[in-house]
């Protein structure tokens, strides 16, 4: 099993819309989580650096968290992570969910701090796309 230690080095927020101006009534968030490479410490430890982004559009805000994972595990499974990473394919979905967790707690604090809207989906009453009809209720029947 993976064990998924994560160190953040650099948090850096920085607010280009000016305080005095309203922020725009539709802004886009881009999540972007990039696991820049695997350095193998030991048979069974992988160091991967990380650079975890959020942009908006329109442009009001740019936040940035770097660090690294230390992903720990059986010498098959670091093996296999390796052998995955020089093919280009994804590193497994334990440090994915561990990195962007941890980077995301720490952007939500700084959009706080920065008073702009947090990377997350809106939470409130779903689109009016089709309204919902009433629901008939059915008079029990019984027969004997």
């Amino acid at each position: 099993m993976l064990r998924v230690a994560v160190q953040v080095t650099n948090l850096s927020g920085e607010r280009y819309w000016a305080y005095d101006t309203p922020l725009p009534a539709q802004v886009q968030i881009a999540v972007n989580i990039n696991i820049v490479g695997l350095d193998q410490k030991s048979e069974s430890t992988v160091e991967a650096p990380f650079v975890f982004t959020v942009g908006y559009t329109p442009s009001i805000a740019q936040l940035s968290v770097k660090g690294k994972a230390q992903v720990t595990g059986d010498r098959a499974e670091v093996v296999q992570m390796i052998e995955e990473h020089k093919k280009n394919r994804p590193p497994p979905q334990q440090v994915i969910q561990a990195v962007s967790s941890i980077a995301m707690a720490e952007v939500i604090i700084m959009s706080k701090s920065l008073g702009i809207p947090p990377p997350l989906p809106p939470i409130g009453l779903p689109a009016e796309a089709a309204p919902i009809a009433p629901i008939q209720k059915k008079e029990p029947r019984y027969t004997t």
